[in-house]
């Protein structure tokens, strides 16, 4: 079995030419397949390998004590579900644009996905936000989940601002693994929203902890198993190869998908 894992801090980096180095000769050794990113404003990672060089992958980074106890979200595959090793350094380790959003100063609070899921049995009175883009949400979201439909993370700014919500209510944000929250719930908060509060951890933290109690389809994922159902396996969800749009089954047996040619989003470019 292949282990997968992706984990992410803002932290203070001095160094991330040098250890972008480090990192990239560090994970061919051990034969691992992913990314890295690196930037001085953190690390945000998804890598996949066997279970002995994984281990030894998190060894390596809690080296560095910057790095220690970093959270990881941990799934399962029978096949290498990435191409190559890619480590990067960046500007931003998730790109907002916004060079006053720094949650190493600052992000909001935390709910925990077992009170989510309270209070979604409870019916509980809040907005629950999606931050994620719109192909991702296609796949999958919470019931009932607001839907900004932005293209990229750079349009969240400019997307809440159309909300016609009372700010005092309280909102509860996520996306798939949490590092998008930590800027976007920042952002909400400068525009004057006074309760917001970000789902610890992401989707994937919440299949792991409830299932899919909630939640309606699968959750997208960056990597060749393209989602994940609640119970964290690869679903039927596949990619189309020519425009990268993620196809449920009903789109995959449409008429106007045709493998490596066209599909129900690109046919009028393509056919």
């Amino acid at each position: 079995m292949i282990v997968n894992i992706a984990g992410y801090r803002f932290v203070d980096l001095h160094d991330p030419e040098e250890m972008k180095v480090r990192f990239l000769e560090e994970c061919l050794d051990l034969e691992l397949k992913g990314t890295v990113l690196l930037s001085y404003n953190g690390i945000n990672f998804y890598v996949a390998g066997l279970q002995k060089s994984i281990d030894e992958f998190v060894k390596f980074i809690e080296y560095d004590e910057r790095l220690l106890d970093i959270p990881l979200k941990k799934s399962y595959t029978e096949y290498q579900p990435y191409r190559r090793m890619i480590v990067k350094k960046k500007k931003e380790i998730i790109s907002l644009g916004l060079s006053n959003v720094r949650p190493i100063e600052h992000t909001s609070p935390s709910i925990s996905p077992t009170n989510l899921k309270q209070w979604l049995n409870e019916n509980k009175d809040f907005i629950l936000l999606d931050t994620r883009n719109d192909y991702e949400l296609r796949v999958g979201s919470f019931e009932k989940a607001i839907d900004l439909n932005i293209k990229t993370f750079r349009g969240f700014p400019d997307a809440i601002k159309g909300l016609d919500v009372d700010k005092t209510k309280t909102v509860v944000m996520f996306c798939t693994g949490g590092i998008r929250c930590e800027k976007a719930s920042v952002v909400m908060e400068n525009e004057g929203w006074e309760n917001v509060l970000q789902l610890e951890g992401g989707i994937l933290n919440y299949f792991q902890e409830c299932g899919g109690k909630h939640w309606d389809g699968d959750c997208f994922v960056f990597d060749q198993r393209v989602a994940v159902n609640p119970n964290l396996e690869e679903s039927e969800i596949e990619m189309c190869f020519i425009c990268r749009e993620p196809l449920t089954l009903e789109e995959q047996d449409s008429e106007e998908y045709v493998i490596m040619k066209y599909c129900p989003y690109c046919i009028n470019e393509n056919k």
